[in-house]
């Protein structure tokens, strides 16, 4: 019996380490935006930036950034940005908020862009980051006593409600197609690698996550809500293939759908990585489709791992030259942003 337990022992000890490792193979990654197509301060007409540094739970330096267009702010918006790269790709969103009366405080989370870290460590760190951040803008003495709202999307989504345990004094959140738990995140990815085999998973990666994290991984998005008296927006699209509506908007609705504190605002066809591009914006596709146009008259195979370097050369040179970057910074979904502008306006 007991040669049974510790083989037992053996077993789920090996198990835990495989899970880890996977899940570090996969989550703890370094992020860098990709520069020729990053988005520029001075390509929007009259944004202005003010770049920090402040630390995180490790002492790491993160990079904020505190853009403004307006004399007189109503209140301090923060956001927090997806997995897979820096605020950047959000600079257009920070714009449309500075320009309609908001400061906007944006930061490269743990291992992202110009932010230290090998890696982001796990999902948690986002909640970690974003509770730092909240208390740099209160606490250092760079901002003015403002109202604070929070943006987020994906597994920023996320980490804006796990957040409001930390602090419920955050007025107005608005939450686009993000998840309850930290966990979720990599259960996603992993039912798409191999199906209903990632339950056998999840309770060693919650657990890691516990185990990195402590309370910052078992802390719920609907457990901020609970904490909170914060005016709450949940946005998502039906075909979210990254984070499907069953993570969270499913589960809000069901349990807040009546609660006057929550908005719900649900779409059909807004997918993800593009959720708030306009759908009638087509600037990408031609670009992309005048590039591959471009290159065919180069003659040669750019997946062949002799051309990687030439092709890396070529696509920067490429799009340095013809990006039209107005149209590149201009395609936000100016109806949507309209309504989260409203909510801001009537919360904070």
């Amino acid at each position: 019996m007991i040669v049974v337990l510790c083989a037992l022992v053996l077993l789920l000890g090996a198990w835990q380490g495989f899970c880890a490792f996977i899940y570090n193979e996969n989550i703890n990654q370094r992020f860098e935006s990709y520069e020729p197509l990053e988005l520029r301060v001075e390509d929007f007409d009259g944004l202005q930036c003010t770049e920090y540094k402040f630390p995180s739970d490790k002492g790491q330096m993160l990079a904020g950034y505190l853009y403004s267009a307006s004399s007189d702010p109503r209140g301090i918006i923060i956001i927090a940005h997806g997995y897979g790269g820096g605020h950047n790709s959000y600079m257009d969103c920070a714009n449309y908020f500075a320009q309609h009366g908001y400061y906007v405080f944006a930061y490269d989370a743990t291992g992202n862009d110009a932010s230290e870290g090998d890696g982001v460590g796990g999902f948690p760190q986002g909640v970690v980051d974003l509770d730092y951040a909240i208390s740099f803008v209160e606490e250092s003495g760079n901002f003015p006593d403002l109202p604070i709202g929070l943006f987020g999307h994906s597994w920023g989504g996320y980490s804006v409600c796990s957040v409001l345990t930390y602090h419920p004094e955050v007025k107005a959140v608005i939450e686009c197609c993000g998840c309850n738990r930290a966990s979720d995140l990599f259960e996603v990815g992993g039912r798409a690698e191999v199906g209903d085999g990632i339950e056998a998973m999840m309770p060693f990666v919650r657990s890691y996550e516990w185990f990195k994290y402590g309370n910052y991984a078992t802390n719920t998005a609907m457990d901020g809500f609970e904490a909170s008296e914060a005016a709450v927006m949940v946005a998502h699209s039906e075909d979210d293939d990254v984070v499907p509506m069953s993570y969270g908007y499913n589960l809000y609705y069901g349990k807040y759908k009546d609660d006057p504190r929550f908005t719900f605002l649900h779409f059909e066809d807004k997918g993800h990585s593009d959720f708030f591009i306009d759908g009638n914006d087509t600037y990408k596709d031609e670009f992309d489709a005048e590039f591959d146009k471009w290159f065919e008259t180069l003659g040669y195979d750019r997946e062949a791992d002799e051309n990687k370097e030439r092709f890396a050369k070529d696509r920067a040179e490429y799009i340095n030259t013809h990006l039209d970057r107005v149209r590149w910074s201009n395609r936000l979904d100016k109806e949507l942003f309209d309504q989260f502008l409203d909510f801001y306006d009537r919360n904070m």
